[in-house]
């Protein structure tokens, strides 16, 4: 049976293999359900949590955001999912008939099949990192000594909400910096527009640019949220958009020079960027302070539809 009220027990399907130990949903789940716009939907049989889907309706509510399916490993490809996914979007359609378009990420190659119905909009490539907290000053220490021979540019700036809110609406940003056009925090894609701002604003982002008036290379970081991975495991994500290399790393150091005083434990940073920096970044954070990278090449595709 499908339920759409949710479970205060959803995050019991993020299960413990090591594939999954990292994911958000143990994290996310609880702030999820009291967020505005958002949908949570649960699949259970008999009194057992079996599935979890979510929407995010954005742009005004003309679209809605896709996220977080979950099947329990037992039931994987058994229909489950896409069970619940037609309840989703039969919901949507019955008591939000202004959306227009769905957007959805995933974490690989989307088939032939997928791109009959979805089109692929933007894709960032992903550098991983892991290391303990007593790593983190080291690193850094490095990475400050390699970007002086790349670059001699005055330095980032963290922007305040407001300027951060001025900035990622400029035609500069929008057309020259953002992938297809598209505001992405995280795994989220939305559009560049005023009515996502509120969006943005729940996350808590730390904005940082290369400079304040038509940047290079613009930042964001969210939050760093406890993982299943180890007891005391953190994740943290960092999207940068642009294709200066040098202003992309500079931003990135200056997010670990903000988030170095407040971490500690063991932490796994997701580093979102164009895929053709991805090597550039890559060999940037080689270093020899004891930071490891998590997975090698990994991208995140970003699809739309007309619902």
């Amino acid at each position: 049976m499908i339920q759409t009220q949710p479970s205060p027990h959803g995050h019991i399907i993020c299960s413990r293999d090591d594939r999954n130990r990292w994911d958000y949903m143990a994290a996310s789940f609880h702030s999820w359900l009291q967020e505005p716009g958002r949908l949570v939907f649960i699949a259970k049989i008999k009194d057992r949590v079996v599935a979890l889907e979510s929407a995010l309706l954005v742009d005004g509510g003309e679209t809605v955001v896709i996220q977080g399916l979950r099947v329990v490993p037992d039931l994987r490809g058994q229909g489950v999912a896409g069970a619940l996914h037609k309840h989703l979007t039969d919901y949507i359609r019955h008591h939000h008939p202004e959306v227009r378009t769905v957007r959805r990420s995933r974490g690989d190659q989307p088939s032939a099949q997928t791109l009959t119905k979805y089109r692929l909009t933007a894709e960032e490539a992903i550098v991983s990192l892991c290391c303990e907290s007593t790593n983190l000053g080291p690193f850094i220490t490095e990475l400050r000594s390699k970007l002086l021979v790349q670059t001699n540019s005055r330095g980032p700036v963290t922007l305040n909400q407001q300027q951060a809110d001025a900035l990622i609406l400029t035609d500069h940003v929008v057309s020259n910096l953002l992938p297809g056009q598209t505001m992405i925090n995280n795994w989220e894609p939305l559009k560049p527009m005023e009515a996502n701002l509120e969006v943005l604003h729940r996350r808590n982002l730390m904005w940082i640019a290369d400079r304040e008036v038509e940047p290079t290379a613009v930042s964001l970081c969210t939050p760093p949220h406890g993982l299943q991975y180890r007891q005391d495991a953190l994740r943290i994500n960092i999207n940068i958009f642009g294709q200066s290399l040098p202003s992309v790393c500079s931003v990135f150091l200056a997010q670990l020079e903000a988030l170095l005083p407040s971490l500690h434990g063991y932490l796994i940073f997701l580093i979102f960027v164009h895929p053709e920096l991805w090597p550039g970044l890559r060999q940037f954070c080689q270093n020899k302070a004891g930071v490891s990278f998590f997975k090698d090449y990994w991208e995140v595709v970003f699809l739309e539809a007309d619902f």
